[in-house]
C-alpha cells in the first residue's frame, strides 16, 4: 500500500472512531471502527452537510438486528465502499431505538417511495434533512433483485451533483406527503356511540385473519400480534364467543411450543419466518416478553393451565437472572447472531446432543424433533410438534415419568450452552420498555401471586424514578452510563400504565398520584391542541422535520392508544371528567378504522371493549387486606379500576368514607355507586356475574 493510501486510511479510520467511540448505544459502537465517517445524529453533522451542500445518508439500525450486521460486514467495514460514503455524503448513524421518532418519520418516507420498509433503513437526505430517497438492506454485488450499494452510492451522487433543484423538490413534495398523512384526529361531534355490534365486527375480521391451524394471524413472516390474542380472551371473557377464546389459545400454544420459545432457557424470539412458528428471528427482544408475559397471565387467569403458568415462571426467571440490574432497571435485547453466525447459540447438532444426555438422547430428540440432517440450515431448532400428553400416550410412556426426563434433559442442555458465547446483549435502558416490563410484572404477580414479581415492578418503578427523571420533573428516554434524549409519548404512556399496575398489586395509591403528575405532563408537552391526540415529540423537541403522530398499534401499542386507556382509568380514580371525555373521543376517532383493520388497532379495541361492557369499580378496604386482593387480584376482571386501603383516606373519590376495619370489605361500584361490600371474593364474583 502506498503511504498516501495508509495515512488516508489510517485518518480515516481515526476520525471515524472519534465520531461514534463515545457515543453509549452498543448499535452505535457497533460502528465505531468501521472505516466511513460516522457521525451520531446531531447539529454537528446538519451543520457540515449544509455548509458542504452534501446529501445526507443516515442509516438507521438496532444492536440485535441481523441484516444490519450483515450490512455493515459487506459495505461499511469496506475501504472501499467507505470512500465513496465519505466523499459525496455526510454519514449518519442512528440507533432506532434511541431515537424512534427520527426513524418513524424516515421510515414512513421510504415506505412512501419503495412500499416497504425494515432495517437497516438506509435513507438519503438533503442538507435539510429532507428525504428523497431510501430503502433497507442492499447487497454488496447486484442481488436480490436489488441494486448492489455501489450502484446505489453512485447513482445518488451522480443524481444529486446533475439535478440538485429536481432533488429539492422531490425532497419537499414527499415532506410534505409525511405531514399531511399525519393530520388526523378530529374527533366525532357528539357523544360517541360504542356498541357490542362494533365488538363482534372487530373479533369476526380477526377472525377472518386467523391462521386456523398453527395460530396467529396471516402467513410468514409472523409476530406475536399480542394485543390481538388480548382482544380475544377478553371477548371470550364478554361474549363466550368460543371461536375468539379457542382462537387466542392456539395461538399461544402454539408460540410456546414453537422454536419462537427458548425451551432450555425461557424467553421468546421477536418473530418466526415460517407460518409453523418453528424458525425464529433469533433476537429477544424485552418489550416481547413483556407484552407476552402480560397476555398469558391473562390466559392462566382465565383458564388456569399449567403450560402458561410454567411459561410465565421460565420467562420471568430469565428476565430477572439476565436482564433486570443490581438497580431495578430492565436491558434491551440479545442478538440474534452470536460468532457471527444467526442463531448459533441456540441451535444444536444430534450428535452434541446425544454426547450430553446419553441414554435420555432419544426421547428429547424424538419429542423435541432433532435429526441428524437437521430441522433448520443442517442444525436443529428445539421445538415440539406434539403435545406431551398425545406423544406419551402414542407411545405408551407414562407423562408424570416422562415430563420428568425431559425436564431434567433441559436442565443438562442448558448447563452446557452457558458455556457457549452469548449473543450480545444490549445493555441501555429505555423508559417504555422498562414500564411495559413494570406492567408484564404486575401482571404476572396477579396471575400467580408471586411476592418476586411484585418486588421487580417496584424496583423498575424505582429505576425510572432515580435515573430517568430529570430535575425538571420531565424524564429522559434512555439510560446507560448516563441519562439521554427526552422522553417520548410512548415512554410516557407506557410509564402511566406501569403506575396504574403497580398501584394495583401493592395497594400503595402514591402510584396513582404519580401517574395524575405523568398525565399532566403529558397533557402539557405532548397535546395536540386542533385533535384530542398527542404528538409523538414532546413541544421542545427541534431536530425532526415532522412532528408525528402516532395511532397505529404496531410491535408495541401506539402511545396514543395507551393514552387513551390511561385517560379513561385515571378519569374514574380522580374523577375527571375531562379525561374521560377525551378517552372516548378518542377511541371514537379510531372506531371505525379498527373495525377494518383490527390487527393494527387491537389496543385500541380493548378500550372500546371497556366503553361496552362497563368498567367495575372495586375497592378492598381493611387494615390486612393483603390476602383478600391477592385473590380479586387473581381473578379474571380485564374491565376494573381496583384501588385498595388499609387506613382510612379521603384523597380519592372512590375510597372516600369507606370504612377500614379489622375484617376486609370488598365494594363493587359503578359510577361511584357502590354495592352493600360483601366480605369473600366469592360473593364479590357473584356480583358480578350479575
Amino acid at each position: 500500500m502506498k503511504f498516501s493510501s495508509l495515512l488516508h486510511s489510517l485518518t480515516h479510520h481515526t476520525y471515524s472512531l472519534n465520531r461514534l467511540i463515545h457515543q453509549t448505544s452498543p448499535y452505535l459502537l457497533q460502528h465505531a471502527h468501521n472505516p466511513v465517517d460516522w457521525y451520531p445524529w446531531g447539529e454537528e453533522a446538519l451543520q457540515r452537510a449544509r455548509a458542504e451542500n452534501k446529501p445526507i445518508l443516515v442509516s438507521i439500525g438496532y444492536s440485535a438486528c441481523h441484516w444490519c450486521h450483515v450490512m455493515e460486514r459487506e459495505s461499511f467495514e469496506d475501504a472501499s465502499t467507505a470512500d465513496i460514503m465519505n466523499s459525496h455524503f455526510i454519514n449518519i448513524k442512528i440507533d432506532r431505538e434511541e431515537r424512534p421518532d427520527i426513524d418513524a418519520i424516515y421510515m414512513d418516507a421510504v415506505q412512501m417511495i419503495t412500499g416497504s420498509g425494515g432495517w437497516p433503513l438506509n435513507v438519503f437526505l438533503t442538507p435539510d434533512a429532507k428525504p428523497f430517497f431510501g430503502g433497507t438492506y442492499f447487497p454488496p454485488v447486484r442481488a436480490y433483485n436489488r441494486q448492489s450499494w455501489k450502484e446505489v452510492l453512485h447513482s445518488i451522487s451522480q443524481v444529486w451533483q446533475e439535478k440538485p433543484t429536481e432533488i429539492i423538490a422531490q425532497a419537499e413534495n414527499l415532506t410534505e406527503h409525511i405531514r399531511n398523512s399525519n393530520m388526523f384526529g378530529n374527533a366525532p361531534a357528539g357523544d360517541p356511540d360504542f356498541s357490542d355490534e362494533q365488538l363482534q365486527v372487530i373479533a369476526n375480521n380477526l377472525l377472518k385473519a386467523a391462521d386456523t391451524t398453527w395460530g396467529g394471524f396471516g402467513r410468514a413472516p409472523k409476530f406475536p400480534q399480542t394485543f390481538s390474542i388480548l382482544f380475544l380472551l377478553r371477548h371470550y371473557h364478554f361474549t363466550k364467543d368460543e371461536a375468539a377464546l379457542n382462537h387466542a389459545l392456539l395461538s399461544l400454544d402454539k408460540m410456546i411450543e414453537g422454536g419462537m420459545y427458548d425451551h432450555l432457557g425461557g424467553g421468546f424470539a421477536r418473530y418466526c419466518t415460517d407460518n409453523k412458528w418453528q424458525v425464529p428471528h433469533f433476537e429477544k427482544m424485552l418489550y416481547d416478553n413483556a407484552l407476552l408475559i402480560a397476555v398469558i397471565s391473562e390466559a392462566y387467569q382465565l383458564t388456569q393451565k399449567d403450560i402458561y403458568r410454567e411459561t410465565i415462571e421460565q420467562t420471568m426467571h430469565f428476565i430477572r437472572s439476565e436482564w433486570q440490574t443490581a438497580a431495578g432497571g430492565f436491558y434491551s435485547a440479545y442478538d440474534a447472531d452470536s460468532e457471527g453466525v444467526e442463531g448459533k447459540f441456540y441451535t444444536w447438532s444430534r450428535v452434541e446432543i446425544e454426547e450430553i444426555l446419553q441414554e435420555n438422547a432419544g426421547l428429547f430428540c424424538e419429542f423435541y424433533d432433532i435429526s441428524e440432517e437437521g430441522n433448520w440450515e443442517h442444525t436443529n431448532i428445539i421445538w415440539i410438534t406434539e403435545r406431551l400428553p398425545a406423544f406419551c400416550k402414542n407411545r405408551q410412556l407414562d407423562e408424570g415419568n416422562t415430563a420428568g426426563k425431559l425436564q431434567e434433559c433441559r436442565q443438562k442442555l442448558f448447563v452446557e450452552r452457558e458455556k457457549r458465547i452469548k449473543p450480545l446483549l444490549d445493555d441501555k435502558i429505555l423508559m417504555g420498555w422498562n414500564a411495559l416490563m413494570v406492567t408484564a410484572c404486575c401482571k404476572a404477580f396477579a396471575a400467580l401471586q408471586k411476592g418476586e414479581y411484585r418486588q421487580m415492578a417496584i424496583e423498575g418503578v424505582d429505576f425510572i424514578e432515580k435515573f430517568l427523571k430529570k430535575d425538571d420533573g420531565s424524564y429522559h428516554h434512555n439510560f446507560k452510563k448516563t441519562a439521554e434524549n427526552p422522553a417520548f409519548l410512548d415512554d410516557m404512556a407506557m410509564y402511566i400504565q406501569a403506575l396504574i399496575n403497580t398501584a394495583e398489586i401493592t395497594g400503595n395509591n402514591e402510584y396513582l398520584n404519580m401517574a395524575k403528575y405523568c398525565t399532566e405532563l403529558v397533557e402539557l408537552q405532548f397535546n395536540d391542541a386542533g385533535t384530542p391526540f398527542y404528538f409523538y415529540t414532546n413541544k421542545t423537541q427541534s431536530d425532526v422535520v415532522v412532528r408525528k403522530k402516532d395511532w397505529y398499534d404496531g410491535a408495541t401499542p401506539s402511545g396514543n392508544s395507551i393514552m387513551a386507556a390511561n385517560l379513561h382509568y385515571l378519569s374514574i380514580i380522580f374523577d375527571h371528567a375531562v379525561w374521560l371525555k377525551k378517552a372516548r373521543e378518542m377511541a371514537a376517532t379510531v372506531a371505525a378504522t379498527a373495525a377494518k383493520y383490527p390487527t393494527s388497532f387491537s389496543n385500541w379495541s380493548c378500550l372500546i371493549q371497556q366503553f361496552v361492557y362497563g368498567t367495575n369499580e372495586i375497592v378492598v378496604s381493611g387494615s390486612f387486606n393483603e390476602p383478600v386482593l391477592g385473590q380479586v387480584l387473581s381473578g379474571y376482571c380485564p374491565n376494573k379500576v381496583l384501588q385498595s386501603q388499609t387506613t382510612p383516606t379521603q384523597d380519592f373519590p372512590l375510597l372516600y368514607q369507606k370504612e377500614v376495619e379489622a375484617t376486609t370489605l370488598i365494594y363493587l361500584c359503578k359510577n361511584y355507586q357502590c354495592n352493600a361490600p360483601v366480605k369473600t371474593v366469592d360473593e364479590l364474583w357473584g356480583l358480578l356475574t350479575v
